[in-house]
């Protein structure tokens, strides 16, 4: 009898394009489901583009019902608005998954990128060109897209030993 299959979606967080990836695990194989992107337009107030992240990850998560989400940490950057702008994304990407009572977990980009290609300091052709291998099926259109597929993987490799470390912590 073959292992219950978890649906995760990986989400990259971005003010005006956040992208998504969905993938199926069963603890031993990857299965490529969809993925795409989010944008939001540049000329609205904030607040309306950060509903429009919100409604729009709702959306998909409306569409493929997944069951665990998985975002990546942010990053600090040398522009503190575009950081504080950034979090604000982030803010809506970790809700979002929340407000559906999905297991939500966060993976700073390094681990995201060692878990796909096996070093913490990947370039973004070096993530796409091992999405494009891990996932054939996979069609991906943007490296905002790919960042996302990589996130549900690494949140696939990572899940378990989470799952082992949370009932320890309660023993």
């Amino acid at each position: 009898m073959g292992a219950a299959v978890t649906r995760i979606i990986g989400i990259d967080p971005g003010l005006r394009r956040t992208g998504w990836g969905v993938v199926d695990s069963d603890g031993v194989r990857l299965s490529y489901v969809a993925s795409g992107i989010i944008t939001s337009a540049s000329d609205e107030d904030l607040a309306y583009r950060l509903r429009e992240l919100f409604e729009g990850i709702a959306g998909v998560i409306a569409s493929f019902m997944p069951q665990e989400a998985a975002v990546e940490e942010t990053f600090v950057n040398d522009n503190a608005r575009s950081t504080l702008k950034l979090g604000q994304a982030r803010g809506m990407a970790l809700l979002a998954p929340a407000m559906r009572g999905l297991l939500v977990a966060e993976y700073p980009p390094n681990l995201i990128k060692k878990s796909v290609t096996g070093a913490g300091h990947a370039e973004k052709r070096q993530i796409e060109a091992m999405i494009g291998f891990l996932l054939p099926k996979a069609r991906v259109q943007s490296a905002d897209e790919a960042d996302a597929l990589a996130i549900a993987i690494c949140h696939a490799n990572h899940r378990q030993a989470r799952a082992r470390l949370a009932v320890m912590s309660r023993l």
